[in-house]
């Protein structure tokens, strides 16, 4: 669909409208629940970087983050830049992500030019792309 999306493609909030269909398991005792830049669900881009930290405790959350990549601290520290959703919600925006859910606390991973993720090691740079619709 390109860089830009008809208003049409929105929902009044400014997410992307998608169809969610059930796409893995999630069996890990802490929820479903994760945190998520807006410049996926709202701008259209794949999950560039994204790592799980410690759930939140009393929250239905599984500690998994998803960014763009390209976020700056301004950005992030907005809280009306990123929104909290369900993790097989993510997997419909950016199905790439599923093989690598079930990582442990403390994972960092970055997208690479193959559309896999490694380990982000401080040393390559972050692929970044449009979703495809």
């Amino acid at each position: 669909m390109g860089l830009f999306r008809k208003k049409s493609d929105t929902d009044k909030s400014g997410f992307i409208h998608i169809e969610v269909k059930h796409l893995f398991e999630w069996d890990e005792p802490n929820g479903e629940g994760c945190i998520v830049s807006d410049r996926i669900t709202k701008e259209g881009w794949k999950v560039g970087y994204m790592y799980r930290d410690k759930p939140t405790p009393g929250h239905p959350d599984s500690g998994w983050r998803f960014y763009k990549g390209d976020e700056d601290e301004e950005y992030s520290s907005n809280p009306d830049n990123h929104h909290v959703f369900a993790l097989n919600t993510i997997c419909n925006y950016d199905p790439d992500i599923i093989p690598y859910l079930h990582s442990p606390i403390g994972t960092y991973l970055i997208r690479t030019e193959n559309g896999d993720f490694i380990r982000d090691d401080g040393t390559k740079k972050i692929h970044m792309e449009k979703q495809e619709r």
